[in-house]
């Protein structure tokens, strides 16, 4: 059988006739007669197929191995074409809608916050934190033995007091060597040790790091004052002799003058702190690098961030010029405090933010792993000076340290009241640049710790103060369980600063930690010795005790390190003040498109008292409180018109709104980077 050509049609290929095909009608296939002329069997194995292009082909319908001429016949009818096209473009679609919401997202997200800002900072001074073996000095050992309770606060970040080889003259910040631990401390093996353990514990390790001076027994020093060419001008040297009147009238952190002179290079050297911590020249190049050596050898070592010692100090003026008095009346003779100078030629000096700014771009370059930014933190107290302070967050443009230390809540003892607590607070807030981080700090190794100064009654309060603010807060070793001074006699002063003047000891609140009640408070469990004596009070007031007392100090601030951890308003929302008198202080904390909110309310006065805040619109009549230093308040409903608080009572509310306090009062509300909340897709997006 045969079909003819034509050219109207195609042509299927070359078939071989199945035995077994059946018909549509169901008849049997053609039996082969075996007879025609030669040739005929071979035409009809090949036989063509005449089809009307016109025509739909019937005569065949799909099926497995069709050939490709038959497969591209019916692939090309709208029955198949139609919906594969819908398919096709509807992918297309979707994957572009995909994408383009991915780019959405990440364009409107803000930046997720860094691990300096998610954890309260926690000041560790080594010498009384832990004793491992048994000398009745802590060490690094000890530190790491203790890790567990960083894990038990919820706390990240940890800086630890300098650890670095030293005679100790100032106890660490006078260093012979900056790239050795002093073997009082342990070894540099210990050293990495306690840094792999804390990173394995998702833990940060922050060092103090000493510009502006070294120990007079540092090599630099040894090899400058025996005017070594390439050390020479190391130190800041000037003219004088033992008998002669000293280069200038400037005068030490320590008391009396600011310069020594040494017999074997026949010069004065500067010290701003004591004699035996010589200013290093930071007009010398040579010391510039140094220097930076110095930041990458403990970078590469894995350390997270740097507390910057002292910077305002880094420079001086370079024509040593007398320094103004502060009571020009004065005989010059009887300058021999800080105070009684103007320091306008050895603090704060031209050049010192090129100095840090460069440092911060050093440290950058190891910050581009995700997960290990480096953190950058300045001390410098300026004081009234609340300017200089803000400088060193750097511009718009360039970046400094993450942000200074603010040392103004220092002073909250001064006046216990609500009044003051605002204004120390707005001091900070007020002239932060726009978009920087905050941070609050209430005690260190250098001041009175806040519960002696401003009393075991406000302890409490103070801790719901610093972690119910905007920033991070700072807290030093013991503050959680409320540690306070001792009295230290003059027999037992370590500190050199007290021994000039007993009453500038900062040894009081240097106080081996309160462990347990065990001897010495479980800081030494070896022997019966410690560099400073334990605090008599240590049997009540230690960790273990009160690790069992949920209504202790420990539980409280535990609680509320881990409430600011988990709550996006109390980490990163709105800060509005609504209330503040003689005893309350009271501000809320909010975000844009979360109906969530807290209101917190603290008594700082001496007094019991009912605060009003039924002017507060926004906030609902009926307030539940979530958090209380009393626990006898907790989950108690209170009206907005009447909220009784006592002396050195905090109390946090939780409540929901849909109505947002900020933007009907801008000018008492803060933020650092403003975000909102997306309820459908549970995400922030900057806004």
């Amino acid at each position: 059988m045969s079909f003819k050509k034509d050219t109207d049609g195609m042509e299927l290929g070359e078939c071989t006739r199945n035995p077994g095909y059946q018909d549509e009608d169901g008849g049997g296939s053609v039996p082969d007669t075996g007879t025609g002329v030669p040739g005929e069997k071979e035409e009809e194995d090949s036989a063509s197929v005449k089809l009307d292009s016109a025509e739909e082909y019937t005569q065949l319908k799909p099926y497995a191995g069709m050939p490709k001429e038959v497969l591209l016949l019916y692939s090309s009818q709208a029955r198949y074409r139609v919906p594969r096209e819908i398919l096709f473009w509807l992918t297309v679609a979707c994957t572009l809608t995909l994408v383009a919401l991915t780019i959405t997202v990440i364009a409107l997200s803000p930046r997720c916050l860094s691990w300096w800002q998610v954890s309260p900072v926690y000041q560790i001074y080594p010498r009384s934190f832990k004793d491992s073996d048994g000398d009745g000095v802590g060490d690094l050992k000890g530190i790491q033995d203790q890790l567990h309770h960083f894990e038990y606060l919820n706390i990240k970040s940890i800086w630890i007091s300098p650890f670095y080889r030293s005679p100790m003259k100032d106890f660490g910040y006078d260093v012979e060597d900056f790239r050795d631990i002093d073997p009082l401390f342990g070894t540099m093996e210990d050293f990495e040790e306690l840094l792999a353990e804390m990173h394995s514990k998702g833990l940060k390790l922050i060092m103090d790091f000493i510009p502006n001076h070294t120990s007079d027994r540092h090599r630099w020093f040894n090899l400058s004052r025996t005017r070594d060419p390439h050390y020479e001008d190391y130190y800041v040297w000037a003219d004088c002799n033992a008998s002669a009147p000293k280069p200038n009238n400037w005068v030490s952190v320590f008391g009396n003058s600011s310069w020594t002179y040494d017999e074997v290079r026949g010069q004065c050297y500067l010290h701003q702190f004591l004699k035996e911590q010589p200013d290093l020249n930071f007009r010398n190049e040579h010391v510039r690098k140094e220097m930076i050596d110095i930041i990458h050898f403990w970078l590469k070592k894995g350390v997270d961030g740097f507390r910057m010692d002292a910077v305002k100090h880094i420079l001086e003026a370079a024509h040593l010029r007398d320094e103004p008095q502060v009571d020009p009346n004065k005989p010059p003779e009887s300058i021999t405090t800080e105070w009684d100078l103007y320091h306008d030629y050895t603090t704060s000096q031209p050049g010192l933010h090129d100095l840090l700014r460069g440092w911060r771009a050093e440290m950058d370059g190891y910050s581009r792993e995700p997960g290990r930014y480096r953190f950058m933190v300045t001390e410098s107290y300026d004081y009234h000076e609340v300017d200089k302070t803000m400088m060193y967050y750097g511009t718009p443009l360039v970046k400094e340290s993450d942000f200074p230390f603010n040392f103004y809540l220092l002073d909250l003892s001064h006046n216990t009241s609500g009044l003051w607590v605002k204004h120390l607070v707005h001091l900070w807030m007020d002239n932060m640049p726009r978009g920087q981080w905050a941070n609050w700090v209430v005690g260190n190794h250098d001041r009175p710790r806040i519960a002696s100064s401003a009393g075991q009654t406000y302890i409490r309060v103070i801790n719901m103060l610093l972690l119910t603010l905007p920033g991070t807060p700072t807290t030093y070793y013991g503050e959680e369980i409320g540690m306070e001074n001792i009295n230290v006699t003059d027999s037992q002063i370590q500190d050199p600063a007290g021994k000039y003047n007993a009453s500038a000891s900062r040894d009081p609140e240097r106080s081996p930690m309160q462990w347990s009640d065990d001897m010495n408070a479980g800081f030494n469990n070896k022997t019966n010795t410690t560099w400073l004596p334990v605090h008599p009070d240590y049997r009540t007031i230690n960790v273990e005790v009160q690790k069992q007392d949920e209504d202790s100090v420990l539980s409280q601030y535990r609680s509320l390190s881990r409430l600011r951890q988990s709550h996006l308003p109390l980490h990163r929302g709105w800060f509005c003040y609504v209330h503040a008198d003689a005893s309350v202080f009271a501000y809320l904390r909010e975000l844009d498109g979360l109906n969530q909110a807290f209101l917190i309310v603290l008594n700082f006065g001496k007094q019991s008292v009912t605060t009003d805040l039924s002017s507060i619109r926004e906030l609902p009549d009926q307030l539940e409180v979530l958090m209380s230093t009393n626990q006898e308040n907790r989950g108690k409903v209170l009206q907005k018109s009447r909220i009784p608080t006592g002396a050195g009572e905090g109390l946090v509310f939780e409540y929901y709104t849909h109505t947002r306090f900020n933007p009907n009062h801008p000018a008492q509300c803060y933020i650092s980077e403003k975000a909102c909340y997306l309820r459908v897709m549970d995400i922030l997006y900057t806004c």
